[in-house]
């Protein structure tokens, strides 16, 4: 295209500059040359058509550019959006089902020889159930709602309780300890550190032979520390699971400039750990950062 303005260009130029030389040399008769003045005029005036030929062509590059890049820049979002959604209806259901389950399990096995614990697995699975469905509506209603409508607060871990209840009905003991002096959370980072304490556990409950867990928070330097670990064989071909709940703790805690890392313990179980800002930002706590706790 470029090419093509400067050939058109050049093309009309010399046209006009050789008609030009053929009338000042070769004049009609009774015409005298033209002046130098008007010499200089015709050429300014050809290389100014050339000019803005170029010119237009730069600018219509830059909005055709400027179009691609916009365009990209909306896939990005939608593609960001999907992928958010997607880890946020894995994580909410992937914990809920497996203690359905687990519960479903217990009751048709105890179901003729003890009845009343075989009720008490349907109404753990009623609760799970009821809150899988609860969360599933608040992630939808976030992508309904426009931007500056209000929305259900997304969970945090002052909801931990509820996990560790959850963990217990599906038969795995969990304890959690905290070190140091607890600082509110920005909502990203609280709701980052419940959903990996909730992956994490939901990685017990399904994939190890474990009946306890620990969890061990720690605030110290400007970051949130978690551990979540358990000392039971894996029960599956891998005790974290099928590697996508490990794949969205990663990028639950690089959004936020923190780390997560995940493997079996020397000693035998699973060990999740991972660091998240005590403070928003684009930028946490480095890759090379101390261990948690």
């Amino acid at each position: 295209r470029k090419a093509a303005w400067w050939s058109l260009g050049a093309l009309w130029a010399g046209h006009v500059l050789v008609a030009h030389w053929l009338y000042r040399w070769l004049p009609p008769h009774g015409d005298g040359p033209a002046p130098w003045a008007q010499e200089a005029f015709i050429t300014a005036w050809a290389a100014a058509v050339v000019a803005v030929a170029e010119l237009l062509r730069v600018r219509r590059e830059q909005w055709a550019a400027a179009r691609e890049e916009r365009a990209a820049a909306e896939r990005r979002r939608a593609d960001e959006e999907r992928l958010r959604m997607a880890r946020e209806l894995h994580d909410v259901l992937a914990h809920s089902i497996s203690v359905i389950n687990v519960q479903a399990g217990v009751g048709l096995a105890l179901l003729d020889s003890d009845p009343e614990q075989a009720r008490t697995a349907l109404t753990t699975i009623k609760s799970a159930s009821k809150e899988a469905l609860g969360e599933v509506r608040q992630v939808l209603e976030s992508l309904r709602t426009p931007g500056d409508a209000p929305r259900a607060p997304a969970p945090g871990l002052d909801r931990l309780p509820e996990l560790v209840e959850q963990a217990a009905g599906a038969g795995l003991t969990v304890t959690v300890t905290t070190d140091g002096d607890r600082t509110p959370l920005p909502p990203g980072t609280d709701l980052a550190a419940f959903r990996i304490v909730q992956e994490a556990l939901t990685n017990v409950v399904r994939h190890s032979g474990s009946r306890t867990a620990q969890v061990r928070l720690a605030y110290r330097d400007g970051v949130l520390a978690l551990r979540v670990e358990d000392e039971g064989p894996a029960t599956g071909d891998d005790a974290g699971g099928s590697g996508s709940g490990l794949i969205g703790m990663r990028e639950r805690a690089a959004a936020l400039g923190g780390t997560t890392t995940a493997g079996p313990r020397p000693g035998g179980g699973f060990l999740v750990r991972a660091e998240l800002p005590l403070s928003p930002g684009p930028h946490g706590p480095a890759a090379t950062a101390g261990e948690a706790p």
